[in-house]
């Protein structure tokens, strides 16, 4: 079945009044929050134009781990992100809502500094 077609039967589905299973819309979840956090991890180090290992080592990780967090492969703790957002230079921001997940750093400091 292609994506396109897929796409539709789930959209006709949820008009239809289907609802998914517990399981899977937290499934869905979860990834979302995983990807969001990937997303802004990764923006934040190109914006610094570091390299994966320039941030690993700055955050006294491996660049395995901060590759699994951009590849949204793992759930890190919290004493891992605030070592992040310390190697990134900036306070990490997260807003967790029902269907509304935002995922931001925002830097410590300004380039025209």
């Amino acid at each position: 079945m292609s994506h396109s077609r897929w796409k539709t039967l789930r959209e006709r589905k949820l008009t239809e009044g289907f609802t998914e299973p517990e399981d899977v819309a937290e499934a869905r979840h979860e990834i979302r929050l995983s990807m969001a956090l990937a997303k802004a991890v990764y923006e934040r180090r190109t914006e610094l134009a570091l390299t994966q290992s320039e941030l690993a080592a700055r955050a006294g990780l491996t660049q395995a781990k901060i590759s699994r967090i951009e590849g949204s492969d793992t759930v890190p703790t919290l004493p891992l992100l605030a070592k992040l957002a310390k190697a990134l230079d900036a306070s990490l921001n997260i807003a967790l809502d029902d269907d509304d997940t935002r995922v931001t750093f925002t830097p410590h400091r300004t380039d025209a500094a």
